[in-house]
């Protein structure tokens, strides 16, 4: 189309004059911007056209309606002009020419915003391997990843991507997940870890057992979010569509003032010169990309930031929020036991204590077991092999360490030797803690101290939260003394404890009946009801969940800092929402007037040509603001440190 434009354009006498050149003496030159003109405006226009028509027999009028009733009047008028029919200054041939240009390029970026993200994660696809080393007994099968199954064990090699989500079953590797989660830094996934298709081992090899393929993988899911988020419509959409419409009734409204004062002011040809510019003028081109295309810019960003948006309303809320409920385990804790206190008598150290209890565990699959086994290789201490391991449920674990009978357990294994609890014990259970107590030899030479361990990162979180003026409420199942001692780490401001999943949703509520804008924040699963019922829902750390129905924000990793992401996200893209209606707008309220001549009792009526030039740099200026949004760094730590930078 640009190809035929350009002519139009140039071989138009009124746009020769404009810029100050000379045309050719030719007959045939006169004819060059009529012909190639029409083919713009019956072949360019057509889409808008078309979607005029649609807007008519609807009747709803529009963004469509008024383009089409631009580029009409400027076509009529312009083979008016040309003819000899009207006068010379409705020539509008490169006008009109610039004006289906200008809307066509405005669509194709929007339509190219996008279509970046699904490009963006078409381009995950290709991450995965061609091939997937498949485990077949004693032999190793190369197969293609669509061939995979549930339940299949394949080889990931080291700086190879893992083919299909699954477990790992043996080995340990540094993970590269920022093309699901955004982030740069390597994850150590060991024994029992999920790993998702698409992430890359990046220093050793790995056993992977199958757990999800095709349409069920995470990033299966991702991309079925970030095609809903495209496809839902959006409460700022809806007020650019309302504003194209008053603004057609404005054009219109503004045509016939212009006709009836020109004509009672004795000035007919003056009426019809003024009228035909004040509607091709109105043309809302600019209104047409200035919420779109921030939306769509806003929704593809996020998805590269690892901030999955289902639903668009659900981002443009975010800036409102001014209440953040967190379900606690999973979210701002690790939802797994880890040792926290380790204490020592009987001229035992804390080390050989943990290294005792280490060894006795080492054997045993209990997730206590495996906290404190972490715990002594997290120390880099030395655990010897033991022997003679044997369990029993609620009372513990018996072996022989290097000689020494070592007994790990609760409780009932206190009563078995009829020893008593630590001085310290009172403390840690005021505090929720799970304590355990270690026997050598009959006698008790300390204690473990076990409990879900806080997030490091769920402190800045909070602390940001706080200055982005928002309370943070938290909600478990635990026991108000667990809660209360999270809370108080934190500085959480409200605690909802001893709370069933099933009734958390009535907790939202009450807060919405206070007054609150709320945004549940949980791991989408046990989580749904509280995360349907909030103004946001958000469900963190999705990993093969993603596909949660009942969030309309999904959070790729695990940070409850990426909620700082969507807030600061929101409140840019609202930013950038207001600066380009209210640009497109402007534009429009002060240049139909001036065309209309409101100006000429003091000598100044606005020339079309300078309403065209205006016009499609008010086009430009929309586009180019709404691309800064690409700018904005969404990892959880650079969104949570300008907020924290911008409140002291």
């Amino acid at each position: 189309m640009l190809v035929l434009a350009v002519p139009v354009v140039a071989f138009n006498d009124m746009f020769a004059h404009l810029v100050g050149y000379q045309l050719p003496e030719a007959a045939w030159v006169a004819w060059v911007s009529p012909i190639l003109g029409t083919v713009v405006y019956l072949w360019g226009g057509r889409p808008f056209l078309s979607g005029g028509l649609s807007e008519i027999r609807s009747r709803k009028p529009g963004m469509m309606l008024l383009i089409a009733l631009a580029i009409t009047v400027a076509f009529l008028a312009s083979w008016g002009a040309s003819l000899g029919m009207l006068h010379h200054e409705l020539n509008f041939w490169w006008e009109l020419a610039l004006l289906v240009v200008i809307m066509l390029l405005g669509h194709w970026i929007e339509m190219r915003s996008l279509a970046q993200t699904t490009s963006a994660l078409d381009s995950l696809a290709a991450l995965l391997p061609d091939e997937a080393e498949r485990v077949d007994g004693d032999d190793v099968v190369r197969v293609a990843p669509a061939e995979l199954a549930v339940g299949d064990v394949v080889i990931v090699r080291p700086g190879s991507s893992v083919p299909a989500d699954g477990r790992i079953v043996d080995g340990s590797a540094s993970m590269d997940e920022s093309m699901i989660t955004g982030e740069s830094k390597t994850v150590r996934r060991e024994v029992g870890d999920q790993v998702v298709a698409g992430t890359v081992a990046t220093d050793s090899g790995l056993r992977v057992e199958v757990t999800a393929t095709g349409d069920d993988t995470a990033l299966a899911g991702i991309r079925k979010l970030v095609a809903d988020a495209q496809a839902s419509s959006s409460r700022a959409q809806r007020i650019a569509d309302t504003a194209a419409a008053w603004l057609f009734w404005f054009a219109l409204g503004a045509a016939l003032v212009t006709a009836a004062v020109w004509t009672l002011a004795g000035l007919p040809d003056a009426a019809v010169v003024r009228t035909i510019t004040v509607l091709v003028i109105a043309c809302p081109h600019a209104l047409g990309l200035a919420i779109p295309l921030v939306v769509s810019i806003a929704t593809e960003r996020a998805a590269r930031g690892g901030v999955l948006v289902k639903d668009r309303l659900a981002l443009e809320s975010m800036r409102t929020v001014d209440a953040v409920l967190f379900d606690k385990t999973g979210t701002l804790t690790k939802g797994e036991p880890t040792v926290t206190g380790v204490e020592s008598v009987g001229g035992r150290t804390e080390a050989e204590v943990l290294v005792l209890a280490a060894a006795a565990e080492a054997d045993s699959e209990h997730p206590l077991a495996r906290a404190i086994v972490g715990a002594a290789r997290a120390r880099e201490l030395d655990v010897p092999a033991a022997t003679e391991f044997s369990s029993s449920p609620a009372v513990g674990v018996r072996a022989v360490v290097g000689g020494t009978v070592v007994e790990v357990g609760g409780p009932y294994l206190l009563e078995q030797h009829g020893a008593g609890e630590l001085a310290v014990a009172d403390a840690w259970r005021e505090e929720g803690a799970i304590i355990l107590h270690v026997i050598a030899e009959g006698e008790v030479i300390g204690a473990l101290r076990l409990a879900d361990e806080i997030r490091s990162e769920s402190r800045e979180a909070v602390d940001a939260l706080h200055a982005a003026g928002a309370q943070v409420v938290m909600i478990t199942g635990d026991a108000r003394a667990v809660a209360e001692t999270v809370a108080r780490d934190l500085g959480i401001d409200r605690v909802f404890a001893g709370v069933r999943p099933e009734d958390k949703a009535a907790k939202v509520a009450e807060l919405q009946h206070e007054g609150r804008r709320v945004a549940m924040v949980g791991d989408g699963v046990n989580d749904a009801p509280a995360l349907a019922q909030a103004d946001v829902g958000i469900a963190i750390g999705a990993g093969t969940d993603v596909a949660i129905g009942s969030a309309g924000v999904i959070l790729a990793s695990s940070d409850p800092r990426s909620v700082l992401s969507v807030i600061e996200l929101s409140r840019a893209a609202y930013r950038k929402m207001k600066q380009n209606l209210w640009w497109a707008a402007g534009y429009n309220l002060v240049s139909v007037p001036l065309a209309a001549g409101v100006l000429a009792p003091i000598g100044f009526v606005l020339p079309m040509s300078i309403g065209a030039i205006l016009m499609s740099v008010s086009t430009v200026v929309v586009a180019l603001n709404a691309q800064l949004l690409r700018r904005l760094d969404l990892a959880p730590q650079a969104s949570t440190a300008r907020i924290l930078d911008r409140s002291a």
